[in-house]
């Protein structure tokens, strides 16, 4: 018989000899040490078994879908970041069809991506990207004609 089972079959006799559900517990920790279930178990099954239950089998529970994330849903997230990188996990996750945390792990494992400001940016450029930037060749060509260009140069903030 299975441990859990065994102890609950305990309770039930606790339970039926009009035990109160500390005593009980103080039983299941003598008789099952570490391995005894907790307070808040005991309590519980206690109380079921008071009330009538009769069954020492666990109840029936449902479990939630363990899909893995499908190339599908990747790209769906992917085509929906690209529209619009201002969107939040929630309004993605709710258009992808998938819940905000497996959203929120395919935006940071996936695309590499982390939320700044009010956008979604990636970490590191991609290949791809660094191809991509433009450097001002003007400015890079006075810069290197004149030293002193950089130290002519203001700069200020709003202050």
């Amino acid at each position: 018989m299975h441990l859990r089972t065994e102890q609950r079959v305990c309770i039930t006799f606790c339970a039926n000899l009009r035990k109160r559900a500390t005593e009980t517990l103080k039983m299941i920790q003598q008789g099952f040490g570490v391995q005894s279930l907790s307070l808040a178990q005991v309590f519980q099954w206690h109380t079921r078994f008071k009330t009538g239950r009769t069954s020492v089998d666990g109840d029936e529970h449902t479990e939630r879908s363990t899909s893995r994330t499908t190339p599908e849903t990747v790209a769906r997230i992917q085509q929906l970041i690209r529209h619009d990188r201002r969107r939040t996990i929630r309004d993605i996750a709710e258009d992808a069809g998938v819940g905000y945390g497996k959203c929120q792990r395919v935006l940071a494992e996936e695309f590499g991506m982390h939320r700044v400001a009010a956008k979604f940016v990636p970490r590191i450029l991609t290949a791809d990207q660094k191809q991509q930037r433009v450097v001002c060749t003007e400015l890079h060509q006075l810069a290197s004609d004149d030293e002193m260009l950089l130290s002519s140069v203001i700069t200020g903030d709003e202050s």
